[in-house]
């Protein structure tokens, strides 16, 4: 046995494999029991009688669950609507944009492939073009990504997808500023925060962006397929849905169209939304201080793991810490392999050799080039120190350090 596997095999509710050093939370998460257990029993209910519950119920218990979401990221609940995952409400808005030829969406390259991809689509439909903003990275000081993305607005710039949490790097960008900058330029802000809910505290009314959205099951543990989209009140009316259902055409008094289309998008199980609240209540019980006390919790593991990861390669910090939330990456040496001969979905050997042979998940994202690898560790209160030291010692070994 490998010393990567010479761990702690008790989660405790997590049901994550006990032989595995799981460090890539942040990809899909990972559902504990309790909140699994709510899901069940409300797929339970669902089955006993599904009229009810999904032709009579579903749009009061949206409701219920939208009441409680709703002041944990600080907004209404009127301005709160539920998707399946944070790439459906990006395309939502995407598609939503009335762009005339010429016209520029511009993005960060340090964003989500997926969201990427939907802001060129909808652009070359219209005739419009994707700007993309280059953010440095290592960097030192927040200040380094609110001075590329402003580079980068022209006067024809319409919007911006910015992540807040960056998936390749694992930064935390300085969205505040940023989103306060463009709107000072006449450029509104879609934000892809997929990974932001339960990492960081939200208060989206005072941040004032256009469009926020953010998976609930990837920091706040709910089921897979639970995600939220946030649009400013005066933009709701132009948001539709990808897709186009009843709530086109339905007058519902006391419900704008916004929440009517988007509640209901044809025949789904909409239990992952319905437990958001379960998940809540477990990740809140977790510490005595709550959320603020978690949040603490994964932040310094991370960091610290980070630490052992840059003794191990020989490598400064890339980010300051103000720049970390519960994801963190590193730079590894550039991988042997020519790029020509890959593509982004082909497994990378190294990561395919941690996960095989050292039993440790986690991702080594190509970034900004298939020539360059990361590694990008994730902290739940799962984990511990001695996985990150795991990791840290077989990469030393593997990259022959």
């Amino acid at each position: 046995m490998t010393e990567s596997r010479n761990r702690p095999a008790d989660r405790g509710p997590w049901r994550l494999d006990p032989e595995l050093v799981f460090l890539n939370h942040g990809s899909f998460g990972s559902c504990p029991e309790p909140v699994l257990s709510a899901q069940r029993r409300l797929r339970d209910e669902l089955e006993r009688s599904p009229v009810r519950f999904l032709g009579r119920e579903i749009m009061d218990r949206l409701d219920d669950v939208r009441a409680r979401l709703a002041p944990f990221v600080g907004t209404r609940p009127a301005d709160l609507v539920f998707v399946s995952n944070a790439t459906s409400a990006v395309n939502a808005v995407l598609r939503s944009l009335a762009l005339a030829p010429g016209d520029e969406i511009l993005v960060t390259d340090h964003g989500y492939n997926a969201c990427s991809n939907a802001a060129s689509f909808v652009a070359e439909r219209a005739g419009a073009k994707v700007t993309v903003a280059r953010v440095p990275f290592p960097l030192e000081d927040p200040a380094e990504v609110t001075a590329a993305i402003l580079s980068a607005v022209t006067e024809r710039t319409r919007l911006a997808l910015i992540d807040h949490v960056t998936s390749p790097t694992g930064l935390v960008f300085p969205l505040a500023e940023i989103v306060q900058a463009l709107k000072e330029r006449g450029v509104e802000t879609l934000v892809d925060g997929a990974h932001a809910v339960g990492m960081l505290p939200l208060d989206l009314d005072a941040l004032g962006a256009a469009y926020y959205t953010s998976n609930a099951h990837k920091w706040l543990c709910a089921p897979k397929g639970a995600a939220f989209l946030h649009v400013r009140e005066e933009l709701q009316p132009q948001v539709r849905p990808a897709v186009i259902s009843h709530g086109a055409n339905a007058d519902l008094p006391g419900r704008s169209r916004y929440q009517v289309e988007f509640d209901w998008c044809g025949t789904d199980d909409p239990t992952a939304w319905l437990a958001i609240p379960a998940a809540m209540d477990f990740l809140e019980g977790l510490f005595p201080g709550g959320w603020a006390t978690l949040r603490e919790h994964n932040r310094e593991l991370v960091l610290g793991g980070r630490a052992l990861l840059c003794e191990a390669l020989g490598c400064s910090a890339p980010a300051p810490e103000e720049m970390i939330g519960s994801l963190a990456t590193v730079p590894l040496p550039s991988a042997s392999e020519p790029a020509e001969e890959r593509s982004p979905f082909d497994p990378d050997p190294l990561g395919l050799a941690l996960f095989e042979e050292d039993r440790i998940e986690v991702p080594l994202p190509p970034w900004p080039t298939l020539d360059d690898r990361n590694v990008r560790i994730s902290a739940q209160v799962y984990n511990s120190a001695d996985e990150y030291r795991a990791l840290a010692d077989a990469l030393a070994r593997r990259l022959a350090l």
